[in-house]
């Protein structure tokens, strides 16, 4: 099983929630951290045990630290970069980071199978997010109409989240169509209908106060169907993303989303 970890995106919020987590688990040994925001050469660890190598260059660090995963949680176009780095240097990959394009997964699949390693990539570490689609996937066989409201913190950068892109693809791939699409006559002000994606309408909203949160409407004559989850504070996503990283050298090549960690 993997023990040792970099952390990559290590100063932003997640980063710092995951090496906290990490130091909370002993099997788990986190060794490195990395971000571009790096100025100093150490990191404290937030038990006080020991302080770990902080740089902004990741193959120097990995150089350094030889670790057995990465763990990116920064932003689409450095967690790309991350993936290629780690992946040449025979280094396991979990990856948090949203806004991944399908190009970008299949690039990560082949640097994963080429270099023998594994790769998780999940757009949603908490364990009753995944549960959520799982749950909107049985339902889904059953509705015509299908929308998606998505909420997070003002500061998020992508919208709509790679959760509810990835849940309006799941739940369609359960319909085996696309949903029904109720298109309107008028729209007096632009965009109000939110995005399409498989037929199901998304709306982002973006507010101080929020964290993560989205809910599933499905719609029939006469009734409807919400399917929601709350994230309350960043500790929900520590046990998925420990689990990733205890399971991904199980695996070669790209595993997208914990629902096949979780048997779901």
């Amino acid at each position: 099983m993997p023990g040792r970890v970099v952390v990559h995106g290590a100063l932003g919020r997640m980063g710092s929630e995951v090496i906290k987590a990490l130091c909370a688990d002993p099997e788990l040994d986190p060794v490195g951290a990395v971000d571009n925001r790096a100025e100093a050469k150490l990191l404290p660890l937030p038990d006080q045990s020991k302080s770990i190598p902080l740089s902004s260059d990741l193959e120097a660090l990995l150089d350094q630290t030889r670790p057995e995963v990465v763990v990116d949680f920064s932003v689409a176009e450095a967690a790309l970069s991350a993936a290629r780095t780690a992946t040449k240097q025979k280094v396991n990959l979990v990856i948090g980071t949203t806004g991944l394009s399908a190009d970008n997964l299949d690039e990560i699949d082949h640097l994963a199978r080429t270099n023998d390693v594994g790769a998780i990539v999940a757009p949603n570490f908490a364990l009753g997010a995944v549960v959520m689609i799982h749950l909107a996937r049985i339902a889904a066989r059953l509705f015509d109409y299908a929308e998606i409201i998505e909420m997070h913190h003002e500061q998020k950068l992508d919208a709509p989240s790679g959760t509810a892109l990835s849940t309006a693809r799941a739940i369609a791939e359960a319909r085996g169509k696309p949903f029904l699409y109720p298109k309107v006559h008028k729209e007096s002000l632009a965009g109000t209908r939110g995005g399409e994606s498989e037929g199901v309408a998304l709306h982002s909203v973006r507010l101080p106060g929020l964290l993560a949160h989205q809910e599933v409407i499905f719609g029939a004559a006469g009734q409807t169907l919400s399917i929601r989850h709350d994230t309350i504070n960043r500790e929900c996503f520590t046990p998925g993303v420990l689990l990733a990283i205890k399971k991904v050298a199980e695996y070669k090549g790209l595993v997208y989303g914990l629902d096949k960690l979780l048997g779901l």
